[in-house]
């Protein structure tokens, strides 16, 4: 790990090395030569250390130029020198506002002595470096953990996770269901995808080993993909084991007469998509047989199951099985109260997943003394106990190859950034996007841009598992994640240990790349390490001392250190929106930061300072979480401003031509989401001035009359917004919220135009023709528009919608025709009457989730999902009956796909501040509520059986216990009618944003 944070450091230390030297910058001679030097020297480095660590054999065969340590070492000093010499590098060749030419001219000329003297220090340790490699053949320290694959497992179960395994009884029945009700024909493959040690391996020899199986498959083989570099040998052992014999035919023909006349099971463990090819090859044509993969990768699991297959994906165990299990493993006499609170602690840090758990367990069956306090110290420490200890061998293996798994280290060191954030908090896709950006972490290549490079990465991480949505929105994509918690655990301790990541109460702070402050609330727990939970102390008192740091990230209170961060002086990255005491007087040095390009803000700020317009390199600015009312317009005029996130007016005195003043020549300012359209139509003015604009959001703000003032400047602003993109027919998003007007004047709009994405939200008369004459749009979200089904029913032939969102409070009258909604992958109808539209023979042949969102839902409502061949989900409001429950999972299962029933949990908008947002829970509330109460009345009879007595203090506490049964059982589910705002997506966290 240490190896690619020092290589994606060194790579964009070389990078800026060569702006440098370009011809731009007025250097002396020897000044060039020594910079010259280090270019040369790094880049020499970067290349031996990538022959390394792309093959760890070839470091036994010659030392290593220079330690991954003083590598790491070296480039930071590099960089640091450099970022104090050339202020900003997006800046040459431009013409730079006075202010920054002056900074540079500083920099050049008045502090040139002092930077060369720096430079001559760096080439002299550099060149020690080199020598000493030479002289003493000092090698670099490259970990071999997790550098072997270890063995896949026999059929027979070998390790104490896959003995008597825990919560496997449902999935294990409905894949043995699967593979005894399939016909005859070509082979069906199930793909069993998940995170390492997440139980794929114990789920497939469960299925193998089930009686039904054996005896309906004569033939069987299991082979481990890991164990065969080759394709060619992994086909080999399954027909050795299908044949019983070491003799196998080797022409095609006896093979496919073989599988056609036979009915065979094949399992193949940790599959790739090498093996796979080998495998579809071989056993093409009709045959009997079935197979049964498992792998991380759910790009393999994909090709796998194409066509008539079937992908079943894990599931972390929840929190009453993971105890289920711990009892088994290790607390076999129960726990009493103390040792409970051990247990959740346990439970919390394993965050579900069955290895970890076990390793847990296995750990603490060693001690003589089991208390809760130990378990807690235990889960404090898991990191380094992960390092050290036997009985995490196996966990630390599966964790160490899912990372070394990962294509380059700049994609790496984007993974370990992650563990900045505290274990379990959910983070939000596009803001971590961003910070990767402004961290200098994605590097583009074949004239890409930074964007798409980085939501390549980020796909690729979510795609091997390791990074796990929470919650998708309306158009199935992720916008909300988080790690698995043991993978967390284990990249925060490596990050600590390599000095890229420290807490700000940290003593050697100023050594570390990413500092944090996580300091929850009283009572919250956010699965923090005792080393970095407390918050800032005395240790930064040390006005003397220089920070390294390039990120500041602060999840509750910041205490003293809140006069402290403005020191950090080289900081790209400053996230205070969870910070909970931040007053507007901490940011009036701000301007000091001068590096800074992600800056976000929280609930406690209700005023930006003038001096902000000093922030050059801004490139986003978040202020969604505070008070802020009215933007400075300052703001406007940052020359690197790409994205500005509020809900914000200008200054009501402000005109034009004063506006335009500050704006940049070239405004860079691409997603502006989003402004208050008033009686100023400052913003929607200056709108037409931002060439690079791409994501749009506003709310409007009048009277319902429809002669509104501002109504004209909108609806032209909105035009000339959509009719740009017909130029450029790129990603464009906007966003409508008309409060209490009326969205009519829409239909004024009448000129073709482009946008990729639109949502609308407040009451339309009719559907306006813009909408439906809209080009490329893929994405549409209509809340409270009142409109009645004729209207709807007229967005069925949309040729290129792929999501649908309808938020109502009736449908009725809505009929999907034939054939309608041709492109359409995802429908979400969130409605107060349990009437759902009328849906034709034909329609949506492309639909793969529908999200059906009423709470008093009866039975199937009509909808026949066999008629959608494609159908992977359906989802459903957690309050439906039982009923409706019984009757959705029956049909699913007489679907071939057999689609995923979940259930969302709808959060009050009173607790989100703004519309009905829809969570994942596991399984329906009142089939839960009914189960408490069945539990509490077992209790009560087996108390009163066994004559038990209660003690005053024990009768106290089953009073309070039944209060709260209570509260839970009979509680008012939410109202009824959603209380409806601008935001487009349902199924999302309340931290999410529709932007």
């Amino acid at each position: 790990m240490e190896a690619a944070v020092a290589s994606a450091l060194a790579k964009e230390v070389v990078l800026k090395l060569v702006t440098l030297l370009s011809e731009r910058h007025k250097l002396s001679k020897g000044l060039k030569d020594d910079l010259r030097f280090i270019h040369t020297e790094l880049h020499m480095i970067l290349c031996d250390m990538d022959e390394h660590l792309g093959d760890p054999s070839h470091s036994s065969r010659r030392p290593q130029v220079v330690s991954m340590e003083e590598m790491r070492d070296l480039a930071h000093d590099i960089e640091d020198c450099i970022d104090r010499f050339l202020p900003c590098a997006a800046c040459e060749g431009e013409a730079a506002a006075a202010s920054v030419l002056r900074r540079v001219k500083k920099a050049v000329t008045g502090n040139r002595s002092r930077f060369a003297a720096e430079i001559r220090k760096l080439r002299q340790r550099v060149k020690d470096a080199h020598e000493r490699r030479v002289n003493y053949g000092v090698n670099g320290v490259i970990s071999a953990a997790g550098a072997g694959a270890g063995a896949a497992a026999p059929p027979a179960a070998t390790d104490a996770a896959e003995a008597d395994p825990v919560g496997i009884d449902k999935p294990r029945q409905e894949l043995v269901e699967l593979l005894l009700g399939s016909e005859p024909g070509p082979p069906s493959v199930i793909s069993i995808v998940g995170f390492g040690g997440s139980g794929k391996t114990t789920l497939a020899r469960a299925v193998y080993c089930c009686p039904g199986v054996v005896q309906r498959f004569p033939a069987r083989a299991w082979a481990a993909g890991s164990e065969h570099t080759e394709a060619g040998g992994l086909l080999t052992a399954i027909l050795r084991q299908l044949h019983h014999t070491a003799h196998v035919p080797q022409d095609q023909d006896s093979i496919n007469n073989f599988l056609g006349t036979t009915e065979c099971l094949i399992v193949i463990d940790d599959i790739n998509k090498q093996h796979w090819d080998t495998v579809r090859a071989t056993l093409h044509g009709e045959t009997k047989s079935r197979i049964i993969v498992t792998t991380a990768l759910h790009s393999v699991a994909n090709a796998c199951s194409s066509g008539d297959g079937y992908v079943y994906k894990m599931s972390v165990l929840d929190a009453e099985l993971s105890r289920v299990l711990l009892r088994k493993k290790v607390f076999f006499g129960g726990c009493s109260p103390e040792l409970e609170r051990g247990s959740t602690a346990i439970v919390d840090k394993c965050d579900g997943l069955p290895l970890a758990l076990v390793s847990v367990a296995r750990f603490l069956l060693g001690k003589n003394e089991l208390t809760g306090r130990h378990c807690a110290q235990v889960c404090r420490d898991l990191g380094l106990h992960m390092e050290k200890d036997a009985d995490f061998t196996k966990l630390q293996q599966v964790l160490v190859n899912n990372y070394r798994s990962l294509s380059d280290y700049p994609l790496k060191t984007s993974l370990l950034y992650t563990s900045v954030f505290p274990n379990g908090h959910p983070i939000r896709k596009n803001t971590l996007i961003r910070r990767w950006l402004a961290e200098g972490y994605v590097q583009c290549r074949y004239k890409r841009s930074d964007l798409e490079v980085a939501d390549e990465n980020f796909q690729k991480l979510i795609d091997r598992n390791i990074i796990r949505p929470i919650n998708g929105s309306n158009n199935t994509k992720v916008k909300t994640c988080k790690t698995h918690g043991i993978m967390h655990e284990f990249m925060l301790h490596k990050s600590m240990s390599d000095n890229f990541i420290a807490s700000l109460s940290d003593q050697n702070r100023s050594k570390f790349c990413h500092l944090f402050i996580q300091n929850p609330a009283s009572g919250s727990t956010l699965g923090l390490n005792h080393q970095h939970t407390s918050p800032a102390s005395d240790n930064v008192s040390d006005s003397s001392q220089k920070f390294r740091a390039r990120s500041l990230t602060i999840f509750g209170n910041m205490g003293e250190a809140a006069a402290e961060f403005c020191r950090c002086e080289l900081l790209r990255v400053l996230d205070l929106e969870e910070c909970d005491d931040l007053k507007d007087g901490h940011l009036k040095d701000i301007h000091k930061l001068w590096h800074v390009k992600y800056l976000s803000l929280g609930g406690t700020i209700s005023n930006l300072p003038r001096n902000i317009q000093k922030l050059h390199c801004l490139e986003t600015l978040d202020l969604r979480k505070t008070k802020i009312e009215i933007l400075p317009v300052e703001v406007i005029g940052l020359p690197h401003l790409a994205h500005l996130f509020g809900k914000f007016k200008l200054g009501k005195d402000l005109k034009l031509g004063e506006l335009e003043k500050f704006l940049p020549k070239k405004s860079k300012l691409q997603t502006l989401a989003g402004f208050v359209a008033d009686e100023n139509p400052g913003f929607l003015q200056l709108m037409s001035h931002m060439k690079e604009l791409k994501k749009v959001k506003i709310w409007c703000c009048g009277s319902t009359d429809a002669n509104n003032e501002s109504m004209p400047h909108i609806s032209e602003a909105v035009q000339k917004f959509a009719q740009d993109g017909m130029d450029t027919a790129d990603v464009r998003s906007l966003s409508l919220d008309f409060g209490n007007s009326l969205g009519d004047f829409l239909g004024s709009i009448q000129e073709y135009c482009f946008l990729s994405s639109l949502k609308l939200r407040g009451r339309l008369t009719r559907l306006p023709q813009f909408v439906t004459s809209l080009c490329g749009l893929t994405e549409l979200c209509l809340s409270s528009t009142n409109l009645v089904g004729n209207d709807l029913s007229n967005l069925c032939m949309m040729p290129c919608l792929l999501y649908l969102r309808l938020v109502e409070a009736d449908l009725s009258g809505f009929i999907i025709k034939d054939r309608g909604f041709p492109s359409l992958l995802s429908l979400c109808l969130i409605v107060q009457i349990p009437v759902l539209p009328a849906i034709g023979v034909g329609a949506l042949p492309c639909v793969v989730s529908l999200q059906l969102l009423c709470k008093d839902l009866v039975d199937l409502s009509g909808i026949k999902i066999e008629q959608h061949h494609c159908l992977q989900e359906v989802a459903l409001d957690s309050m439906v009956s039982t009923k409706t429950v019984e009757m959705w999972e029956t049909a699913v299962k007489k679907h071939p796909k057999r689609p995923k029933v979940l259930f969302l949990k709808r959060i009050d908008p009173s607790e989100t501040k703004s519309t009905v947002k829809y969570v994942a829970t596991d399984g329906p509330i009142r089939e839960k509520a009914s189960s408490i109460e069945f539990n509490q009345v077992q209790l009560t009879q087996n108390m009163l059986q066994n004559e038990c007595i209660i003690s005053l203090d024990q009768s106290s506490s089953m009073s309070k216990l039944n209060s709260a049964m209570k509260k839970i059982i009979v509680s008012e589910p939410p109202p009824a009618a959603p209380e409806l705002s601008s935001a487009g997506n349902s199924v999302m966290p309340p931290s999410a944003s529709i932007c």
